[in-house]
């Protein structure tokens, strides 16, 4: 499109390299065998962890923007994770080869962090309308970042049964929003620029009730409390970190 300092098809691309990278997150499970149900516990909790800190980083991120418009995409996050469970609860739900109870929460897992996604395409398109350099920085470390949360898909797919490179599969789905959303950001970035807090923190919302309600009661009724809350600790702490280097 002639008179953009940028072409479309270069935020396209530097978002679609954001949801690839989700991928590598299932990249850990090529190296683990024979998965107990302890392990799943403290995988549920893991995943918690790694969400709930995202989910704060989400947080913090928006209200630079605007603290009200956060709290509203914080409340409306919540409105749809209440009512996307209550929908599906009891519903007959198959995802892959996975059926029940194990599917919905699948369901919903790769549910929210495709809900995730569409803030983060925002995000990238934004930081393109500021310059290309600022739109490569931003692409790069929010690539990075989607390495854990595919970790996180990939902590609730693998150890229900789905396979490597089923649940990479997964991880890439949940963010093909970002390179979707990316471009009709870049073009209309005065337009999409004051929803970018409300989808933040509608993400956030909606990750930190499904870490609270479904993942760690999971993890306690798998594993010993002392484990789970080990791994919680541990794993909100490596993301704080890893987000706050990456930010760096």
């Amino acid at each position: 499109m002639e008179g953009l300092p940028i072409s479309p098809w270069t935020v396209f691309l530097y978002a679609l390299l954001t949801a690839v990278a989700t991928g590598l997150g299932a990249l850990p499970f090529l190296f683990t065998r024979g998965i107990t149900r302890r392990h799943l516990g403290l995988a549920n909790a893991a995943a918690a962890g790694l969400m709930v800190a995202a989910s704060f980083g989400l947080i913090y991120e928006g209200v630079n923007y605007s603290l009200g418009r956060t709290l509203v995409g914080v409340g409306l996050g919540l409105l749809f994770i209440l009512l996307a469970h209550r929908y599906l609860e009891g519903r007959e739900v198959n995802l892959g080869d996975l059926k029940g109870l194990d599917a919905r929460k699948a369901l919903m897992m790769v549910g929210i962090m495709t809900l995730h996604s569409f803030a983060e395409g925002v995000g990238v398109g934004v930081a393109f309308g500021g310059g290309e350099a600022l739109g490569v920085f931003i692409s790069l470390a929010i690539a990075v970042h989607n390495i854990p949360e595919g970790l996180a898909i990939s902590l609730v797919l693998v150890p229900r049964g789905v396979s490597v490179l089923g649940a990479a599969f997964w991880s890439v789905f949940s963010s093909l929003p970002q390179p979707l959303m990316a471009v009709p950001a870049y073009l209309f970035v005065e337009a999409f620029h004051p929803f970018l807090p409300v989808g933040l923190g509608l993400a956030a919302g909606a990750m930190i009730w499904m870490a609270a309600a479904e993942l760690l009661p999971d993890a306690l009724k798998e594993a010993e409390a002392e484990g789970v809350a080990t791994v919680l600790t541990l794993s909100v702490a490596l993301m704080v970190a890893f987000q706050i280097l990456i930010g760096g």
